[in-house]
């Protein structure tokens, strides 16, 4: 279990996480939604270790994250941030294997795995420099797969990939969900949580405003609470899609 235990966060002057508690289990895909400045980026800096709480503490199977050595750490969670920037302008097969470090191995198995399911393929000798923003998105999660980490963080992961890769993407996620790991994004589309996230928690403001299924996160009460906006969902379980209306 990754956990927020009394979470708060300041950051400057500003408090982005406020007293905040929640659990991520295995063998599930939460999402993590609300709206823009609601400590989204920030919940999930603070689960992979990369940011330290003011207050709380974050704990993997009970053990602080703050006490486990950096190299067991990188071994269980991995993490693809926001805006990832890449050090060296070196091929797309090298940048995945970079993943392999914590471990001290070459994977090729794990690599080459990720590579596939990624549909890196066709790129696995492009320096990173000549790749779209999607591809290097695609890239930069395949390093993260390499790792076989138990647990997958991933912000707003589905920004910058087209259609066809979203797609592709969340099946890849579901299958690791089902296969163990816990898998913990950042979406800011609705939809996407609500038809393909087994959980849904939303923030608003550095606070929680709901943790659930996402039928029972995102209703409409749930969406006036946390964007301030009326809206209801239309369309069948898995199909679902957000119009604007009162309830």
């Amino acid at each position: 279990m990754l956990a927020a235990e009394g979470l708060s966060l300041v950051r400057g002057r500003v408090q982005v996480l406020d007293r905040l508690s929640m659990a991520i289990g295995p063998g599930k895909v939460t999402a993590i939604c609300g709206p823009n400045g609601a400590g989204k980026s920030s919940l999930l800096m603070a689960l992979a270790g990369l940011l330290e709480p003011s207050v709380g503490a974050v704990t993997l199977d009970s053990e602080p994250l703050g006490t486990m050595h950096p190299r067991v750490r990188a071994q269980r969670i991995g993490y693809l941030p926001q805006e990832a920037e890449v050090a060296w302008d070196v091929a797309v097969e090298n940048l995945v294997r970079l993943g392999r470090m914590p471990h001290r191995d070459r994977g090729e198995q794990a690599v080459e795995s990720a590579i596939a399911a990624l549909d890196l393929e066709g790129l696995r000798h492009r320096p990173v420099s000549q790749l779209s923003g999607g591809e290097k998105v695609r890239a930069l999660l395949a390093r993260v797969l390499a790792g076989e980490p138990r647990w997958i963080l991933a912000d707003e992961p589905f920004a910058a990939l087209d259609l066809a890769h979203q797609q592709a993407l969340l099946r890849h996620l579901g299958h690791a969900a089902r296969g163990g790991a816990g898998v913990a994004l950042v979406v800011h589309d609705l939809a996407t949580a609500m038809n393909h996230a087994d959980r849904v928690i939303v923030l608003r403001e550095g606070r929680l405003v709901a943790d659930g299924p996402p039928p029972e996160a995102l209703s409409p009460a749930n969406i006036r609470a946390g964007w301030g906006v009326s809206m209801r969902w239309i369309g069948l379980e898995g199909e679902q899609a957000l119009v604007a209306g009162h309830t």
